[in-house]
């Protein structure tokens, strides 16, 4: 088996405007790095295919996913780019990167459970930990981790996941989604106070917050992790892992102001697989977020797939 590579071109197709942090470039950056560092050949490439009505109602109300589609099905037939928020825009070709990555998580998730590959990550855009049930917001429309993990538990009839996000901003979408669950166990760090301006208190018991301040380093993090994450996980137990991978936390990322490097990025994987070995028989699926400065980012998720795919 091997490591799965969900993407498709639709993703890049996705534009909100020149000079918006969260543009096609991205997939480029990652796809480039991959190539150079020799981990490319290392991965099984997969294509994405179109998410269905069922899968985005997993993690979201019917209305919504309909009033949502409709909305990118107007601007697809005019062209005119519209915005859901001041940072957040549909333009002509986001419904199909939308569910495009929404259906990468879905086919990911198939995929893994199924044994086909052991692991797999999601080079997917728009992302998606923002998106709560009803909003669409920080640049992300639909769910794809939410939508990924109910999959596993509601489809494929798993007992009991967990979700990790490590991007520089609270995963609020995530949580709106599965606080309450008592299936789902989130565990995230993220800079506070900062965008979406959340997270300080968790909104259930199977919530972990970890709330930084600026300028918080790599080790500090790890610190963090391995007291409060890890024993958490452990306890739960947990069949499958989902990361909501952000790789804004990176210090060359102006998006944020916290301190990880590469290096980083790589010890958080490998824990995040030893707890997948021992009790998810190393299930794990991991859907790209954030990371704006290219070369970081392009840096971080081959460090973070070199770890995944064990090369």
């Amino acid at each position: 088996m091997a490591t799965g590579y969900f993407s498709h071109p639709d993703c890049r197709r996705h534009d909100m405007g020149r000079g918006h942090p969260e543009c096609p470039e991205r997939l480029d950056a990652i796809h480039d790095q991959l190539l150079a560092s020799g981990v490319d050949v290392a991965l099984e490439h997969r294509e994405a295919p179109l998410a269905q009505d069922r899968d985005l109602q997993l993690a979201h109300h019917a209305a919504y996913v309909a009033n949502l589609k409709d909305l990118m099905q107007q601007v697809a037939a005019t062209g005119e780019r519209r915005s859901v928020d001041p940072d957040t825009a549909i333009g002509p070709h986001t419904l199909a990167a939308a569910l495009r990555s929404a259906g990468a998580a879905v086919a990911a998730t198939d995929a893994v459970i199924d044994r086909e590959l052991d692991n797999a990550f999601c080079a997917v855009r728009p992302p998606g930990h923002h998106a709560t049930r009803d909003r669409a917001m920080g640049f992300c429309f639909f769910n794809n981790v939410a939508i990924a993990a109910r999959h596993a538990l509601d489809v494929r009839r798993l007992k009991r996941v967990a979700v990790v996000d490590f991007d520089v901003h609270h995963g609020n979408g995530t949580e709106d989604i599965l606080a309450g669950d008592d299936r789902v166990l989130m565990v995230s760090f993220f800079q506070h106070p900062f965008y979406p301006y959340s997270g300080d208190a968790p909104a259930a018991d199977n919530m972990v917050n970890l709330p930084v301040p600026a300028y918080t380093r790599g080790m500090e993090i790890r610190e963090l992790i391995e007291s409060i994450w890890i024993p958490r996980l452990e306890r739960f137990k947990p069949e499958m892992i989902f990361i909501s991978a952000g790789f804004d936390g990176h210090r060359e990322d102006d998006m944020g102001q916290l301190g990880l490097v590469e290096a980083d990025y790589e010890w958080i994987t490998r824990r995040i697989k030893d707890v997948a070995e021992r009790y998810a028989k190393g299930r794990i699926v991991s859907c790209l977020e954030g990371g704006y400065n290219l070369s970081a980012l392009g840096r971080s998720v081959t460090a973070h797939l070199r770890v995944l795919a064990g090369v």
